[in-house]
């Protein structure tokens, strides 16, 4: 459809998980990508409501409260709070930030089940279902766990392997294992409603599959292609779940029972407008309800099934409700060459690049649009960062709006020249420049924002490539007029820039809007010769950009190296347990707690010190290879285990009588094996 024929739109992406906090994979799969669709649709005046929230239920949710020891609305509350912030302070412009644990959802999501309930849409069955006997509860996917049946992978979860991708039901995990108490759950029989899908695939194929095959992205069309043409076709999906916690089924026989968290959590974008409407004071249902109104979720690939097959077939099965006109899913984001993980920590969290890189906000921005996985998986790295905003940010855009703004204080008292008679290079420089906003816009509403991103770059290389060819710096000794012109032409190409690259760097934008008096400026104003008057005032918006040094790369490298030696030690196997021996050949070892009195290093040795300790019935000289992992001076006085009737054994010519007993991490480091209160020398370990 024609843009034109949109009287508004609604834009949404998709909701945060509320079980820990934002990371780049997330920015730069979706929140990035709206966030700049919407700031263009702004400026050219269209009306939006720009929408989101904190998903608030999910097996997610309970598992980390349970590891924690809180409850699931203590975990919810944090991790909204959290997010809702970093959002704010990075400058993505929802219109309103909800979240699903809030009274307006609840009754929306409720009232939605409700109605296709009373319109006979679900189909009640009796199901089968994993059942922990010593917890006393039905287990949701999350909750079960086992050895993957297409990779052999130990621990993928009930709906998903996250080591080969695959999706999985319960039924089919290898061993699987109750995640609440270790056990082997029993299958058991419970009562569910389902969405049978399969009632929707014509009406899918022909809106997805025809409707949409040349404005639909192609990974979001093969994706879904192979759902909907899959041999066994699309099959009952159920819309509730045996939990207590999430939105309770409204239904008198449902008790204990709430709605799936992939039928509630889409509606929050329902209630976030609702909610903001409600706030303003205006009516919401035209921005779900008006066919006028061009409805566009931005998500990542996970989200594709639920957001073009799931969520549209509830909607068009409702009947009051618009289903959407785009879906520009990305592909995933990786991190120095492997896969972001929330549980492993691999990420860059927004909250602490925040903290960080203040005042970096767009530098962040600009690498993940730049870098964005649009069409396939692409990878971030801290060098690239550094490069991306030194050699382009930094050299191209910042040194262009630079020179042109010191220039003209220095030469015209920091007010727009007047421009005298324009070169042919000056015209072919200007008509250039108006073709930008053009082609910039093309790109935003094919939703191909690294192209973009590209042409806002090629506008400030278009003004420094004029700069530099025209040097003005040169010509002020020849000529003030033609100067004057220069700098003019060279203004009128940075004001455009402003414009322009609001979307992609708002905060920029902003410093240069302000410092030329374009508050008002629209996007029909770029590309205009004449944006800044001749004669206006022009302040100094200060250096743009600023180089990000090596010690401030080297520190975020260090982080994450420091993460990944953490990783390797959690995921290290123990070592396996030595051959079966029987009491009486335990009961020879003479175990004892005994004190340091002297710790010298050994001659000619890097890894043995020479101790001398009291053990009760004398003092005894050991030889202990633990030199790489402590001093002499930090052993002195401590109480250490030690094996008391080893035979002697000559090492460097000292007969060391007797071992000090350590152990070793999974690091390889040793640690000492120590009473936890101090005994008499001597004490015998039994």
């Amino acid at each position: 459809m024609s843009e034109k024929k949109f009287k508004r739109y609604t834009v949404t992406s998709a909701l945060p998980y509320a079980n820990g906090p934002l990371h780049i994979g997330h920015l730069a799969g979706c929140y990035i990508p709206s966030d700049i669709y919407v700031r263009y649709l702004r400026s050219m005046d269209r009306d939006v409501a720009y929408v989101c929230g904190s998903d608030e239920h999910g097996v997610a949710i309970t598992i980390k409260a349970k590891n924690e020891g809180v409850s699931p609305q203590e975990i919810v509350d944090r991790y909204h709070e959290l997010m809702k912030a970093s959002f704010q302070e990075f400058g993505i412009s929802f219109n309103h930030y909800s979240r699903t644990s809030a009274a307006i959802h609840h009754e929306t999501a409720g009232q939605l089940f409700k109605d296709l309930y009373d319109k006979g849409e679900f189909v009640e069955q009796q199901t089968e279902q994993y059942f922990d006997e010593e917890a006393g509860q039905f287990l949701a996917d999350r909750y079960i766990e086992g050895t993957c049946p297409k990779c052999g992978y130990e621990k993928a979860y009930g709906d998903q392997c996250e080591k080969c991708g695959s999706s999985l039901s319960p039924t089919e995990l290898i061993n699987p294992k109750s995640k609440l108490s270790g056990n082997s759950p029993i299958l058991k029989e419970t009562k569910h409603w389902f969405l049978d899908l399969g009632r929707y695939a014509g009406f899918l194929k022909k809106w997805i599959l025809e409707d949409h095959k040349d404005d639909w992205k192609n990974n979001v069309l093969g994706q879904c292609r192979s759902w909907l043409e899959a041999g066994d076709g699309l099959q009952p999906r159920s819309m509730t779940r045996d939990m207590d916690w999430g939105i309770p089924v409204p239904l008198p026989e449902a008790a204990g029972k709430v709605l799936y968290v992939w039928f509630d959590a889409p509606i929050g974008y329902i209630s976030s407008t609702k909610e903001w409407a409600r706030e303003k004071g205006i009516d919401w249902e035209p921005y779900w309800k008006d066919k006028e109104t061009k409805l566009v979720h931005f998500i990542g690939k996970d989200n594709i099934v639920f957001h073009c097959i799931t969520f549209p077939a509830i909607l068009k099965t409702h009947g009051d409700f618009i289903i959407p006109e785009n879906v520009p899913a990305n592909e995933f984001l990786n991190l120095e060459g492997d896969k972001i993980s929330t549980s492993r920590n691999w990420a860059v969290w927004l909250h602490e690049y925040l903290a960080d890189f203040p005042g970096k906000q767009d530098v962040l921005r600009y690498v993940l649009t730049a870098n964005a996985p649009e069409t396939k998986d692409n990878d971030f790295t801290w060098k690239d960062f550094q490069a991306r905003n030194n050699s382009e940010l930094v050299a191209i855009y910042g040194n262009f709006v630079n020179r042109a703004v010191v220039l003209t204080h220095k030469y015209f008292e920091g007010k727009i020249p007047h421009p005298g008679a324009l070169s042919s290079y000056d015209l072919e420089v200007l008509q250039e420049m108006a073709e930008f906003p053009r082609r910039i816009s093309q790109s935003l509403e094919r939703f191909r924002f690294r192209e973009a991103l590209s042409f806002v770059m090629d506008l400030a290389r278009l003004g420094n490539k004029y700069l530099a060819e025209m040097e003005p710096w040169k010509e002020i000794k020849k000529d003030e007029v033609r100067t004057g012109t220069i700098l003019n032409v060279a203004l009128q190409i940075a004001a455009s820039l402003a414009v322009v690259s609001e979307p992609f760097l708002p905060f920029t934008a902003a410093k240069l809007r302000e410092a030329m008096d374009l508050a008002d400026a629209k996007w029909k104003d770029a590309g205009r010769q004449d944006l800044l008057p001749s004669g206006q005032a022009l302040s100094d918006p200060g250096l743009l950009f600023e180089k990000v040094e090596d010690d401030a790369i080297d520190a975020q490298i260090e982080k994450l190296l420091n993460t990944k030696r953490k990783n390797e030690v959690e995921a290290a196997q123990a070592v396996p347990m030595k051959e079966i021996i029987v009491y009486d050949d335990f009961v020879k070892l003479d175990m004892r707690i005994v004190q340091v009195l002297e710790a010298e290093p050994v001659k000619k040795s890097k890894k043995l010190l020479k101790l001398t300790v009291e053990t009760g019935l004398g003092r005894r000289t050991v030889l202990s290879g633990v030199a790489e992992h402590f001093s002499p001076e930090e052993l002195i006085g401590k109480q250490v285990v030690m094996l008391l009737n080893l035979a002697p054994r000559k090492m460097v010519g000292i007969d060391s009588e007797g071992m000090i007993l350590m152990a070793e991490d999974a690091d390889g480091s040793l640690k000492l094996l120590q009473p936890h209160r101090h005994v008499k020398p001597g004490s015998v370990i039994s």
